[in-house]
């Protein structure tokens, strides 16, 4: 793929796709060009039902430090001219980030190997998993300059860490090393930064040897759940059941188990 100036997609094993937030120089943080590139990227994956697994992080030390406040954008300077260009620049920008990360039904992992604040933590909590590397940071410091969770995070960080942590985070301005945010609940897993990629590969590796099809209907299936009724949970579960338990993919897994085996699915 090619043609993207802000980020780096490639496919470094058979399956897995990955994104690499590629500005180093500014730790990563987003730009209106950016985030157009970033929902490019993202729907393709999720168009591509080859790539099973999607793997986002950042070049150099960061993973991403929020919204580039540096005035070097020049396009971003242009839409700040006005109060309502705010709404416009958020709404057209990272808010289509999130949104197009929680409309994919495949696995998504946040490769966390340095600062993840403010939109950073917001653009990680809104995937599936974070592996952080044992040196990474995260919080919330946009009340440090006067601004607002905008990114999603005031829907995100409470669902994370419960309202009294995320309160407590955000309007103190808090980060935390890598442990006491996995602690919090911001984080899935530590490691040594030696082993970050390491880690964060092997699990994209087993996740995209799982069936494709019963993978993406459960995730599905959690993500609707947290919003609907124990019933309306349950009759989604039995309309999921009627695509997967048919498939191809469980004749071949419970052959496999029988023929004590790795099963092949292909995602029919």
């Amino acid at each position: 793929m090619t043609g993207f100036q802000q980020i780096v997609v490639d496919s470094p094993e058979p399956h897995v796709a990955r994104i690499v937030l590629n500005r180093p120089q500014q730790m990563n943080a987003y730009s209106t060009q950016m985030c157009e590139e970033l929902v490019e990227a993202l729907e393709d994956y999720l168009r591509d039902d080859d790539k099973r697994c999607l793997i986002l992080t950042g070049a150099g030390r960061g993973f991403c430090s929020g919204g580039d406040v540096s005035g070097a954008d020049g396009e971003h300077a242009e839409l700040m001219k006005t109060q309502l260009s705010h709404g416009r620049e958020m709404r057209d920008g990272m808010h289509r980030v999130i949104l197009a990360l929680s409309r994919i039904d495949k696995p998504v992992i946040a490769m966390i190997n340095g600062a993840a604040v403010a939109g950073g933590l917001t653009l990680a909590l809104a995937c599936d998993m974070r592996i952080a590397s044992d040196q990474a940071k995260l919080g919330d410091t946009s009340g440090r300059f006067g601004l607002l969770p905008d990114e999603g995070g005031a829907w995100l960080f409470p669902r994370a860490m419960g309202l009294d942590r995320a309160l407590k985070m955000t309007l103190l301005g808090e980060v935390y090393n890598a442990t006491e945010a996995e602690r919090l609940g911001l984080v899935t897993e530590v490691v040594p930064h030696a082993e970050l990629e390491v880690r964060t590969f092997a699990l994209a590796r087993a996740l995209a040897k799982k069936a494709p099809l019963a993978v993406r209907l459960a995730k599905n299936m959690m993500l609707r759940a947290s919003d609907v009724s124990l019933e309306r949970s349950l009759g989604d579960a039995a309309l999921s059941v009627m695509v997967a338990n048919p498939s191809a993919d469980v004749r071949e897994g419970v052959k496999a188990f029988f023929e004590k085996r790795e099963p092949k699915f292909a995602g029919k």
